[in-house]
């Protein structure tokens, strides 16, 4: 019997033997930078001459990877693989099927620091946040494993005398994964066995900043059993190998995280109607945030200060679920900005290999390109209140900032950042905080910070995200606890890691028997 779901507990770094443990996880993962890395199709093994090169964000000079880039040819031979293997793989039963992800929640247990190491190195996590990024990506295999099985045999649905009538869900077909840099092995994994528990087959195209990552995973599902053609392991350009897979007559689904602009494009292409095409493709799509904080009067404003300095820092802000927008009532606005203030400056900022630094890059230079533009837009729109500052010499480096005193419709309370900048703005009251909050194109997460009851409720039915968190930080949902998904332009509200995911992935099927 399947032992009921249950969260993966978080690295305890305080404890000696756990720093250890992570630092011979780091030596394992030093052993093979720079390796290459194969292109997998099926049963093959294909090298290109072409390759991705992942570094090191915190260090520029060393290379984490070499990954062989797909081009239309090869992705074309893929999606054919896939048509195939679909043929088997949807009359595999769902025990076989959630089997494989159980074996790999165990293989990437045994391998926990390992893989979390590696996300220091590749996407330039600090040691608790790759934890928790690893931590995530066993909880969604042993969650989504065990969500099949309960929904194998269907749902009841009412038969008369003399008929049986049988509602039962059935694999779409082949799917496109296209999957982020910043959860580059927790989202990457996620959203790949849910399409693939399902039945489904895929092409897995992971972000080209944090392809090893990916490599090593699906090496992962091989040794946990997935049958060859199942899972095609297919990294690319967009452009390229990423627009012919949407427009692909044979791809039944895409599911996307990234950005806003691209998710978009992805959800225009998919919905033309190419040769050969039998069905309207289903996109799944989460695609940012403008997310916020709003601290009431009556608050614990020690609590305010730190879920603000935790949701708009951690990982350098690089979420889509991070706190980009601080919205104070005003009685409380000067106590709140100047406690974030003295804790932004408290917090330490390096290599993320070292485990005393809480803060470390961003991704790459486009990123420490952009992030620093909107700084100077900050700068004539606000007060800059500490940071601003960014170093791209050996990593993308960039202190966390703060700006204060913005209007509600400045560029930096508007538009993605995706970086370690929050802005600060002052509501006349909570009502007025509200309606600052939902005035955003975005709708992911937001946090209200407050002992007022009626408040709590107001904000539960008027404040338009998906994921609305109470006294905490807007960051951290945790599989089967919190479903993640937003709304408007932040996605499709998905909601990964809930009750109703995988059946995006399926279709219903309605059976009647006369008797």
């Amino acid at each position: 019997m399947v032992q009921p779901y249950k969260h993966e507990a978080f690295t305890d770094f305080s404890i000696v033997a756990n720093q250890d443990a992570y630092k011979k996880g780091l030596q394992t993962v030093e052993s093979y930078l720079g390796q290459d890395y194969d292109l997998l199709i099926g049963e093959e093994r294909i090298t290109t001459d072409d390759k991705i090169i992942s570094i090191n964000p915190a260090n520029k000079e060393e290379v984490v990877g070499r990954v062989s880039k797909a081009n239309r040819e090869l992705a074309e031979k893929a999606m054919q693989v896939a048509v195939e293997a679909f043929k088997t793989w949807k009359k595999v039963s769902a025990e076989t099927r959630a089997d494989v992800l159980f074996k790999a929640a165990a293989i990437i247990r045994r391998r926990k620091h390992e893989f979390s190491a590696l996300l220091t190195k590749e996407a330039g996590k600090p040691w608790r946040e790759a934890d928790a990024d690893t931590a995530e990506a066993i909880d969604f295999l042993e969650f989504y494993g065990r969500e099949m099985l309960r929904i194998k045999d269907g749902v009841k649905v009412n038969s008369r005398p003399n008929e049986f009538n049988r509602y039962d869900y059935i694999p779409l077909g082949v799917g496109v994964i296209i999957s982020p840099w910043n959860f580059p092995l927790a989202i990457m994994a996620g959203t790949t066995v849910a399409a693939i528990v399902a039945g489904n087959t895929v092409l897995l195209k992971p972000a080209s900043t944090t392809p090893i990552v990916a490599a090593k995973f699906v090496e992962v599902m091989e040794e946990a059993g997935l049958p060859a053609g199942v899972l095609n392991f297919v990294p690319g350009n967009g452009s390229e190998v990423g627009d012919y897979l949407v427009d692909h007559k044979d791809t039944r689904f895409i599911s996307f995280t990234g950005s806003r602009d691209v998710g978009l494009r992805i959800n225009e292409r998919a919905s033309k109607l190419n040769d050969g095409q039998i069905w309207i493709k289903r996109v799944i799509a989460e695609m940012g945030g403008k997310d916020t904080i709003v601290v009431d009067k009556e608050a614990d404003l020690e609590l305010a200060s730190q879920s603000i300095v935790s949701s708009a820092f951690g990982f350098s802000g690089q979420k889509c679920s991070a706190c980009s927008r601080a919205i104070i009532v005003e009685d409380v606005y000067d106590e709140v900005l100047s406690r974030v203030v003295e804790l932004t400056n408290e917090l330490t900022q390096g290599d993320p290999a070292d485990y005393r630094n809480y803060m470390a890059t961003v991704i790459d230079q486009n990123a420490f390109d952009k992030i620093m533009s909107y700084i100077e837009i900050g700068k004539k729109e606000g007060k800059l209140m500490t940071g601003g500052e960014g170093d791209s010499s050996k990593g993308f480096f960039i202190k966390p900032t703060v700006f204060a005193d913005l209007t509600p419709d400045a560029r930096i309370m508007k538009e993605e950042i995706f970086g370690p900048v929050v802005g600060f703005t002052k509501a006349k009251d909570f009502d007025h905080a509200i309606e600052i909050a939902n005035d955003t194109e975005y709708g992911l997460t937001g946090a209200v910070i407050t002992n007022n009851r009626v408040n709590i409720q107001k904000a539960r039915e008027d404040f338009h995200v998906g994921n609305l968190y109470f006294n905490r930080g807007c960051t951290g949902a945790i599989v089967g606890y919190q479903p993640f998904g937003g709304f408007n332009m932040s996605g499709t509200d998905s909601k990964a890691g809930g009750p109703d995911y995988i059946q995006l992935h399926m279709q219903a099927k309605t059976t009647s028997e006369m008797y």
